[in-house]
């Protein structure tokens, strides 16, 4: 009967409470409503940072009202109809209250609730008077309750009433308080950090790890609220907020109690995912892995562009239960978006981008707010100093919180690179200590996103440094970070130029691909793939000896990612006749159509297809002979026609013309093919 939420299932201050079903025994309901109200009070065990009073008036009342329950339960194994009627809406009252004091003892929204002080104060008084309203008209004469319980159900009904339930004077100071920092951040000032440290007090919020939940929340909420475009004034405030708590975080905690290998999901990640089938992960509607998973009222989720396609058709139903929807707000399940993501990282599914990247980036570009800008800029450079006058230890920390700032957030790279972060940081990849020159190149991976800093980088001679980490990292996760940095340069033509004029540049992109974890291999591919963008590479590429490492994943790896960027490789070198003669001199012909037919990735095909079609017209008619006596090969490529992308279905064509064109010379000299002649056809 009492199904306890998780609190990330829901949104914070969101009270999806549900009334009991009619056929539920009488006990059973009365059990259920005893049970309810003793894990209400089994919160006063714990933190409540904000509206204390509220909450210990409620703890109060429940404790009466249970008195009274079980005195009525111990009284009769059949209570009367009048007390029936009763006890739903009291169990839907019950349940509201156990969702207030979730998000009350929440330690991940103190900042929020703080802020909504007084709207959570509202909310104890509305429920403390339904309590009240429903105990008013109890039949009391119906059951045989002994004078004191009586007189409690008086005593509670008397209290409710003339109770105030405002927000607590130390909640109302504090958000004060709170509102004067934000208003210095809006001025450019810097905030007194006696005052901040009051509300970080009172707030409960003692480690950066503490400080890092509020961001995380925030960060949530601020999504739920740019996706369903709500309120603009909210979003104002959020960003504002998250501005705060990302100051404090970087200024207010001398040391980092977390795991930097959090930051990439890589912490346990295989342990967390053991038992996850990939198809729990896919969209009911369309049985692809999803990529922007979204919650109805139902509880069912499905992948938003799915889910909105249903809708547009003319349903108003839940797809999988038929239910006829109240509302069609679509709730963002962050917590299964991240399962996904992880899913996918460790076992190299590729999913499609989400429809609404373009909106999230273009929210990321600003601030959201005067007062989240102006923490943020007054924050890059209190960094940028710590990183130049600081010690080893505040240097390291320093180059940490730009690497976990500028993460996701366009707008927080932008102030880093204004601020004159990277030059720093380049300076900080020479360092002897290996989480210091980790946590730059990570920072410098997610700066080198950024378009200004990629010409500070070369500018700073940074593509020396940078390849310096690639070769010689202390650590496998900086040669990564340093794979992919150098990855996000190369779109820059000159910079292709350049990198690829350092000696041990694209040997130590190979390296990695041949040495490394999956996560290097990943990363090095799609850096010698960009790479490969400038034909002055080409040379280089394959005098790295690339082609038999990625003929050696093309067959030993499971991973469709690493497969896919493999062929993407192979295809572009093929494109030219050195390219062709050091694939073909490998004997892959056979290997790379076994790749087609048992490829499950559309881009990873229409590479597999591409190559081949450069073998052909690369390596003459002899290569045209062996794929013609190939029996599986053409089903593939006229699959491609039809399921194939359009690009897929281009060179699918025209390969299928060239076999075609070969079967028929070969009829007119009496060669006999071993496929039947009506299996070729024009494909215009």
């Amino acid at each position: 009967m009492i199904q306890k939420l998780n609190g990330s299932c829901r949104r914070i201050l969101a009270y999806p409470a549900v009334h009991p079903c009619q056929s539920i025994s009488p006990l059973t309901l009365l059990n259920s409503l005893i049970d309810l109200g003793r894990d209400i009070c089994s919160y006063k065990s714990k933190f409540l940072p904000t509206n204390k009073r509220n909450a210990r008036e409620t703890f109060r009342q429940i404790t009466n009202l249970l008195l009274i329950l079980e005195e009525i339960r111990n009284s009769t194994s059949d209570p009367p109809d009048p007390v029936i009627l009763r006890l739903p809406e009291l169990h839907l009252t019950f349940q509201k209250f156990r969702y207030l004091l979730e998000d009350c003892t929440c330690d991940r929204s103190r900042v929020w609730m703080l802020v909504n002080s007084d709207r959570v104060a509202n909310h104890f008084r509305i429920l403390i008077r339904a309590m009240a309203t429903g105990l008013d008209v109890f039949p009391l004469p119906t059951v045989d309750l002994s004078n004191e319980a009586k007189e409690l159900v008086e005593l509670i009904i008397r209290h409710a009433r003339k109770g105030t339930f405002e927000s607590d004077p130390e909640d109302k100071k504090a958000v004060k308080d709170l509102m004067r920092i934000l208003n210095r951040f809006e001025e450019g000032s810097s905030p007194d950090p006696i005052e901040i440290k009051r509300i970080l007090d009172h707030l409960g919020i003692k480690k950066w790890s503490d400080c890092n939940k509020e961001v995380k929340f925030l960060n949530s909420e601020i999504e739920i609220e740019v996706s369903n475009r709500e309120n603009k004034k909210e979003l104002e405030l959020l960003s504002s907020l998250m501005g705060f708590v990302s100051y404090c975080r970087c200024v207010m905690f001398d040391s980092i109690d977390f795991h930097s290998q959090h930051l990439d999901g890589q912490f346990n990640s295989s342990e967390a995912l053991k038992g996850i089938n990939g198809d729990d992960l896919k969209c009911p509607i369309s049985l692809e892995m999803m990529s922007d998973p979204v919650t109805l009222l139902t509880g069912h989720t499905y992948d938003r562009c799915s889910i909105l396609k249903w809708f547009s058709s003319g349903n108003a139903t839940c797809p999988k239960t038929g239910e006829k929807l109240t509302s069609t707000e679509l709730v963002p399940n962050l917590v299964l978006k991240g399962v996904i993501q992880r899913y996918c990282a460790e076992n190299g599914v590729v999913v499609a981008e989400s429809s609404r990247k373009n909106r999230d980036i273009s929210r990321s570009i600003m601030a959201g707010s005067w007062a989240g800008e102006g923490a943020v800029k007054m924050l890059g450079g209190f960094l940028v100093n710590k990183l130049v006058n600081g010690s080893v230890e505040e240097k390291n920390k320093a180059a940490f919180e730009i690497r976990v700032l500028t993460k996701t957030s366009i707008f927080n790279r932008s102030c880093l690179v204004e601020a004159g972060a990277v030059p720093h940081l380049l300076k900080l990849l020479l360092s002897n200590n290996s989480n210091t020159e980790e946590n730059s190149i990570a920072a410098l991976l997610n700066l080198s996103k950024h378009s200004k800093s990629k010409g500070v980088i070369v500018e700073k001679e940074g593509l020396d440094l940078i390849v310096h980490v690639l070769r010689k990292g202390h650590k496998v996760e900086a040669q990564q970070h340093a794979a992919a940095t150098l990855f996000y340069l190369a779109s820059v033509e000159e910079n292709r130029i350049l990198i690829g004029e350092i000696p041990e540049a694209i040997p130590g992109l190979v390296e990695l691909i041949k040495k490394g974890n999956d996560r290097c291999k990943r990363n090095a591919l799609v850096a010698v793939f960009g790479l490969l963008v400038h034909s002055g590479n080409h040379w280089r590429v394959l005098a790295a000896g690339v082609v038999p490492l990625l003929l050696n994943l093309l067959k030993d790896s499971e991973r469709q990612d690493l497969v896919t960027d493999s062929l993407a490789v192979l295809a572009t070198l093929a494109e030219k006749v050195d390219g062709t003669v050091a694939i073909l001199r490998r004997g892959a012909l056979q290997l790379l159509v076994g790749t087609l037919n048992t490829s499950t990735s559309r881009t990873g095909k229409e590479y597999c297809v591409s190559l081949l079609l450069a073998l052909c017209v690369n390596g003459g008619l002899d290569v045209v002979a062996r794929l013609v006596k190939n029996p599986s090969l053409l089903g593939s490529l006229y699959s491609q026609l039809s399921e194939g992308t359009s690009r897929a279905s281009k060179k699918a064509s025209a390969l299928i013309r060239i076999l075609h064109e070969f079967y028929e010379r070969s009829s007119s000299t009496s060669l006999t093919p071993r496929h039947p002649r009506e299996r070729f056809v024009h494909v215009r």
